[in-house]
């Protein structure tokens, strides 16, 4: 990498509480006061890395210049000071250091170069994914879930305890510490950063990333945090000033080898907030407001910013609530600048008062901290008085879906109705009466029409389950979840549910008996004030115990229901539902036997257990009744503001966090326990079902190949619009009788320790093999199927050539390895040099929703060349280029329907080493009849420097060759 510049002459020392430090001082360029503070970020990121190679001076003339009507026009480089990554997603990525080391040794032929291969910013995981609630509503429970996790994880933890050991700048927070957003918040991120001016120097294993000092000696430099995280949530820290978000694995992987994120340069939409929560709303209420004013004015893509009177009193935990939620609302960020309540939080939560004062001064100093009186250029302007903000749910399907808690009852029997095609049951609706749900994930049509057939939903299904007789009905309350990131971090909204069970518990109300009730916390603080508020035993005496620090029901790891209630959902077709504190309701996600969820504040997750089913009023119906037969309405149980924030200033203090963060790497007796491999090179074990070495650098060269034609290739899947990460990337269960299942049963793995795609990332075998086999895959080659089958139109017999009968319709895993081009690092696999290339056809938004790394890795080892699409989503273009996938995207006007393609044809398409970014590129179809469509397409390579990455077989590649050859 070039050696940084400083063409601006904005290097300059000032005296700090840490003693001398550099700045790259905004002022030195025109006109920047005014700019958002979130693209100041990005400015002194570039004004710092000018190189005058990767990073230009007239990156930073753009970035100095934004003005509205410049935005999405202009590509700039950006370079993140550290990575966060949580265990599903970032297992693979260190899988991938692992195996660049691997090839660095055969490149070289010196195995003493594999220790070239580090990551060049600091990258911190958090094992916050693997718990699963087995065990709940009793004393053993975190125990029992703490011991099954371990079981069913125990290659990964080895692995990452040798990732610990031999990378630099790479630290691992063990399990059972905390959600991986909510340990960022309250201990990793420092608001401001000290280092070297890039991502140039390398720490030694095991310090402190952040105390690195410049190569020449010269004092550190400060500089703004910022990150990138591999989870979609990564979000959660724009609430203290941090700019960061969720990108792809692949994209993670590269920031940590030193390469920048390219990105076009985005709008920012100021959000103006004004006044305060009235009494009874909860900062969850307010997410889901801002999330539906969002969600419907647009802001995908765009930064979203809030400025405005109300942040003056707003606790930072409310602020990191909005900020968690960008996914939710569509926005890349939701940006809150540092300001006095920034500096409040850092003081809370342990943070060193040297570091706290620099963080004044730096931010002071840069014209990043937050002024009313500051006018800055938003490209648009939207505001909300929170005082209108209502106490409030959202479902069944989507966080934007925004139900006021008094129509609740309304809305759901409309649901019940219109979207699970049930007759609108509109009788009695007290908990005594209960139903539940079923069906697998996508069984119900999205618009289904009510049916006049008799219902057992509706009166109810009997069922008897631990000494209880009900009868389950619609809308029964099957799992009451504490969890996720977005509330666990609020001491406000999760000491309030504590009080409404506290009330609740003298009164005699606990849960309903079908209910799972959970509780989740994000960190052990979590647990320190609710003990310190006396609350825990009252949550527990409401069902709410204890089952594990880490992201449970929120990302689908709720955990089996009850065999009984199960089988009468599933049985019965019953629209069961959970109520969870969490940002994520996606159909499917929650839980395969659940169809319809709802998010709310942590209060509201306790007052749901107790009614036991959303069909109810929870505004004018009681939700239960006391020892004396009286009723009990939610009002009754409820907190007031002053009796939270009482409870708050009591018991929320600055040593419990001290305490919890003083050895947080250090992790239990269960970690430290865990064995594992050292050295540079790991020690890979050929049976393992867990962690492989993936084939990506196996046979890479130190020379590139020029870039060929793709000829004579062949459609693997064919699609149409909004075909998502979810739809490509394994993800979720594994079925028995899918290729994986066939795999790991084959491997000797019972069906009960399967695990989930997630915990299998770091293995390519499980992977490749689960790639377009989600349950809602409809392929158009295979019409009349869900769940990853396509046509197969190579040679006849060939699918015998790999074990598979003949069939109509075989899984498109079994095909790629017929047409002979599927990769693994499986022996039985094996690619043929002359098998036949493969390209996908997709309609619009091609890649939208989370950013997966497999869903662009194992497109890659399927073979497929192409992606012809009619649009991309932004991320998974990116990562199509990351492993050498080539993006064309239809002309205007044009799609698969109009060209008449089938997906029947033979494709050619007309590259060369001489590929230019977002040439077009010609397309020849040649259908079976031996008639040819000619078609023009778009390359979706859209910069040289992305042209080099595709070159060379994808971006890891292309640094493997640099390191290799320093």
């Amino acid at each position: 990498m070039p050696a940084p510049q400083d063409p601006f002459n904005a290097r300059a020392t000032i005296s700090t509480p840490l003693g001398d430090r550099a700045i790259y001082r905004l002022d030195a360029l025109p006109d920047v006061d005014t700019l958002p503070y979130s693209i100041k970020v990005l400015l002194e990121s570039v004004l710092r890395n000018v190189d005058g190679h990767v990073v230009t001076e007239d990156d930073v003339k753009a970035l100095a210049s934004y003005s509205k009507e410049h935005v999405g026009q202009t590509e700039i480089p950006f370079t993140p000071g550290r990575v966060v990554l949580q265990d599903f997603t970032g297992v693979p990525a260190v899988v991938d250091l692992a195996a660049m080391r691997e090839g660095m040794k055969r490149m070289t032929g010196d195995a003493r170069n594999a220790s070239k291969v580090n990551p060049l910013v600091p990258c911190d995981l958090v094992i916050d994914h693997s718990v699963q609630v087995d065990a709940f509503a009793n004393g053993m429970a975190l125990q029992v879930n703490a011991e099954k996790e371990f079981e069913r994880n125990m290659e990964r933890y080895q692995f990452l305890k040798w990732g610990q050991q031999a990378f630099n700048n790479f630290r691992v927070v063990p399990p059972a510490t905390g959600i991986v957003h909510q340990v960022n918040l309250e201990y990793l991120a420092k608001v401001v950063w000290e280092g070297t001016k890039g991502p140039s120097d390398q720490a030694t294993k095991g310090s402190d990333p952040s105390m690195a000092r410049s190569l020449d000696g010269s004092v550190p430099c400060l500089y703004p945090d910022s990150l990138v995280g591999t989870d979609s949530h990564t979000t959660m820290i724009n609430g203290l000033g941090v700019v960061g978000w969720g990108v792809g694995g692949i994209e993670a992987e590269a920031v940590m080898l030193g390469q920048p994120i390219y990105m076009l340069i985005p709008e920012v939409v100021g959000f103006k907030l004004l006044g305060n929560l009235p009494e009874g709303a909860t900062a969850t209420d307010l997410v889901l407001r801002v999330t539906e004013v969002l969600r419907e004015h647009g802001v995908v893509g765009k930064f979203v910013e809030f400025y405005g009177p109300g942040l003056a009193d707003m606790p930072l935990a409310n602020r990191a609530t909005i900020a968690n939620m960008a996914p939710e609302y569509g926005a890349t960020m939701g940006f809150f600048p540092v300001d006095d309540q920034t500096l409040k939080y850092m003081h809370l939560t342990g943070r060193d008062e040297s570091l706290i004062s620099t963080v004044e001064q730096y931010c002071k100093e840069q014209g990043l901290w937050r002024e009313d009186a500051r006018q800055c250029r938003y490209t648009e302007t939207l505001e909300l008085d929170m005082s209108t903000v209502e106490p409030s749910l959202a479902g069944p399907k989507r966080p934007q879906d925004r139900i006021s808690l008094g129509a609740m009852r309304d809305q759901w029997r409309q649901d019940l109705s219109v979207t699970f095609g049930k007759p609108n049951g509109s009788g009695d609706s007290t908990p005594q009466r209960m139903t539940a749900e079923g069906g697998a994930p996508g069984s119900a049509a999205a618009t289904a029409t009510a049916t006049l057939e008799t219902d057992p939903g509706a009166d109810g299904v009997e069922v008897d389950y631990e000494g209880n007789t009900f009868a389950l009905k619609h809308g029964a309350v099957v799992i009451a979840a504490i969890t996720s990131c977005t509330n666990t971090s609020n001491p406000q909204v999760m000491l309030a549910a504590g009080l409404v069970a506290k009330k609740a518990a003298a009164l005699g109300l606990t849960r309903k008996p079908w209910v799972k009730t959970s509780l989740a916390p994000g960190s052990k603080v979590v647990t320190e004030y609710l003990n310190k508020a006396e609350l825990l035993d009252d949550l527990e005496s409401c069902g709410f115990y204890l089952v594990g620090y880490g992201c449970t029901t929120c990302i689908g790891n709720s955990g089996p229901l009850p065999p009984p209630i199960s089988q009468a959902i599933n049985e019965n077709d019953l629209v069961a539902t959970s109520v969870l504190s969490g940002n994520r309701n996606f159909e499917g996600r929650i839980s395969p036997d659940v169809k319809a969820n709802y998010l709310a504040s942590p209060p509201l997750v306790v007052a749901y257990a107790l009614a036991g089913t959303v069909d109810i009023d929870l505004s004018n119906d009681p939700i239960g009744q006391d020892q004396n037969g009286n009723d009990v309405f939610l009002k009754d149980i409820w907190p007031t503001q002053d009796e939270v924030l009482d409870v708050v200033a009591k018991c929320v203090t600055r040593e419990q966090f001290q305490t919890q963060y003083a050895d947080v790497f250090k992790g239990s007796d269960e970690w430290q326990a865990v064995a594992s491999s050292t050295g540079d090179l790991y020690d890979w074990q050929p049976e393992s079902t867990y962690v492989q070495e993936p084939p990506f650098f196996v046979d890479l060269q130190a020379d590139v190949a020029p870039i060929q034609p793709i000829n004579g290739a062949r459609c693997l899947v064919k699609v149409g619009h909004s075909v998502t990460t979810d739809h490509i990337s394994p993800a979720g269960a594994i079925k028995a009788d899918s290729p994986a299942g066939r795999f790991l049963t084959a491997s000797g793995v019972e069906r009960a320790m399967f695990n989930s795609y997630g915990s299998r990332r770091g293995n390519d075998r499980v992977m490749v093999r689960g790639t377009f086999a989600n349950i809602r895959v409809r392929n158009q080659l295979a019409p009349g199927t869900e769940g990853g089958y396509t046509k197969f139109m190579g040679e006849a017999h060939g699918l015998e050539s790999v074990g598979v009968s003949d069939t109509d319709y075989p899984f498109i895993f079994d095909a790629a390895c017929a047409y002979g081009v599927c990769q693994t690092s499986d022996p039985d696999i094996n690619a043929d040099p002359n098998g036949t290339p493969l390209v996908v056809l997709a309609g619009k938004d091609y890649g939208m929703g989370s950013s997966r790394d497999w869903a662009a890795k194992g497109t890659y080892l399927l073979g497929i060349r192409a992606v012809i699409a009619e649009s991309f989503e932004r991320i998974h273009r990116s990562n199509l280029v990351g492993m050498g996938v080539l993006p064309l995207v239809f002309k205007e006007g044009q799609t698969p329907d109009t060209l008449g393609l089938t997906g029947d044809e033979t494709f050619d398409i007309t590259i060369d080493d001489n590929i230019k970014p977002r040439q077009t590129v010609n397309v020849t179809a040649t259908k079976p009849d031996g008639t040819q469509v000619a078609f023009e397409t778009t390359c979706r390579i859209d910069t040289a420097v992305e042209v080099d990455y595709y070159r060379n077989g994808g971006i890891l590649h292309t640094v493997l060759r640099k390191m290799a050859q320093s």
